[in-house]
């Protein structure tokens, strides 16, 4: 069976190519992936070919390997994100400590409250 990368794949459209190691692009449609398969760009597959309306297209899609996100590989060591949420957790005590009194922080104290859990999210979220 043929092998390539997936040079680029939509999930929303349903769709993508993958450059065959021949140097054959190939459509991948949803429907030759296995339930439940993840692809990007960089994946490698194995497949069959058939020919279909727009040339080449891929059939019984085996992932032989998926590479990492780009933001996994950048993302901070688990040391430093234990520093952080540790931070953050005594800086929420006293937001915390503010609201069991009766007082809500001002404008810029929950944008930057806000700001600092999304950021938080995402470095946790890849």
């Amino acid at each position: 069976m043929p092998t390539g990368k997936v040079k680029f794949y939509d999930d929303d459209k349903g769709f993508g190519f993958i450059s065959a190691d021949d140097g054959q692009q190939v459509h991948l449609p949803a429907s030759a992936l296995p339930a439940g398969a993840v692809v990007k760009a960089g994946s490698r597959l194995e497949f069959g070919i058939a020919e279909g309306k727009r040339g080449p297209q891929a059939l019984s899609v085996r992932v032989l390997d998926t590479p990492p996100s780009l933001a996994k590989m950048n993302r901070k060591p688990a040391h430093e994100m234990a520093i952080l949420l540790e931070d953050l957790v005594k800086y929420l005590d006293t937001l915390g400590g503010d609201l069991r009194r009766g007082h809500y922080p001002d404008n810029a104290k929950t944008r930057t409250t806000a700001a600092m859990l999304r950021k938080v999210a995402d470095e946790l979220d890849v």
